[in-house]
């Protein structure tokens, strides 16, 4: 699901609110998770899972190509924990599982 079809669906289930208005109203969503993550805070979901910053330290690396040491600096990255929740109800979905990874390596 994109974005653009979240906003779909979120305009059919609210007939009384314009297609315009979701479309606001789901972009102050992902804005306000995007300054909470920013500013290292937690969002906790219940039911469905958590959102928080990790910090991956500084490392030494190679570069595949060459071969040759490369310094990586620190960074700070996104992670999702799914919840028990919706973990469970994904487990028990009756839809097939995405073969389409089996059908590229039987082309080859």
């Amino acid at each position: 699901m994109t974005k653009s079809g979240l906003i779909e669906k979120v305009a059919e289930l609210t007939p009384h609110i314009s297609k315009k208005d979701t479309e606001i109203v789901v972009n102050t969503i992902f804005d306000s998770m995007t300054e909470a993550l920013k500013h290292g805070h937690r969002i906790e979901i219940r039911g469905f899972g958590s959102f928080q910053v990790k910090v991956r330290e500084a490392r030494e690396g190679r570069n595949p190509k060459t071969g040759e040491e490369v310094h990586i600096p620190a960074k700070r990255t996104p992670f999702f924990k799914v919840g028990k929740e919706l973990k469970e109800m994904v487990d028990a979905s009756s839809a097939p599982l995405d073969e389409s990874a089996d059908d590229d390596e039987t082309r080859e």
